[in-house]
């Protein structure tokens, strides 16, 4: 049997600052609940049955109009969080960030590797396609949470690159069928 899950970027959203809102806390900007609402709007015509995201406040305010328009709850996940890079929001991020790509194994002090992001995705991904009982699942999460996801699951072509040009929001559905991930989505 095929499950089918559409994994959502979240909208356009605050940028972090070294003093703004923590990771948990930033929200979509006025462009970001704009885009949510119209994302609503291209996913009306989905039937799931379920709303999962990711904790952090932009991610669930992504979902929220979609979920309302279905009258489904959103259930969060910590799992479906944002790679903890350990990287500050400084003018070396960029830098850090290439580096991390660059070599996927190594971690900051205290923080999660890519590799290990990458393993995380793949098991929240395969445990949340588990638990469907026929009805596709809707899932909020985060550009590099995605983008590890895909390389984890054998999507060819997935990169930093890949990564820095996904659009916000951007929609992937993945297809789970034994151990074969048909993905479609911008840049695949």
């Amino acid at each position: 049997m095929r499950s089918t899950i559409f994994l959502v970027r979240h909208a356009r959203s605050v940028p972090p600052t070294p003093n703004g809102p923590d990771e948990y806390q930033r929200s979509l900007t006025e462009t970001g609940r704009a885009q949510a609402n119209q994302l609503a709007d291209r996913l009306a015509d989905l039937d799931p049955g379920v709303v999962i995201s990711s904790p952090y406040l932009r991610a669930v305010q992504t979902l929220e109009p979609a979920a309302q328009q279905w009258n489904l709850p959103i259930h969060t996940d910590p799992r479906l969080r944002e790679w903890d890079s350990g990287i500050e929001p400084t003018p070396d991020h960029a830098r850090h960030y290439a580096q991390s790509w660059a070599h996927p194994q190594r971690a900051r002090p205290g923080a999660e590797s890519l590799h290990e992001l990458t393993e995380r995705a793949v098991h929240t991904l395969t445990d949340i396609v588990d638990g469907l009982q026929g009805r596709p699942a809707v899932i909020g999460s985060h550009g590099t949470f995605i983008a590890r996801a895909l390389i984890g699951l054998g999507c060819l072509g997935v990169s930093r690159d890949f990564q820095q040009a996904m659009p916000m929001p951007a929609v992937y559905r993945l297809e789970f069928g034994g151990s074969i991930v048909y993905a479609v989505g911008p840049g695949l």
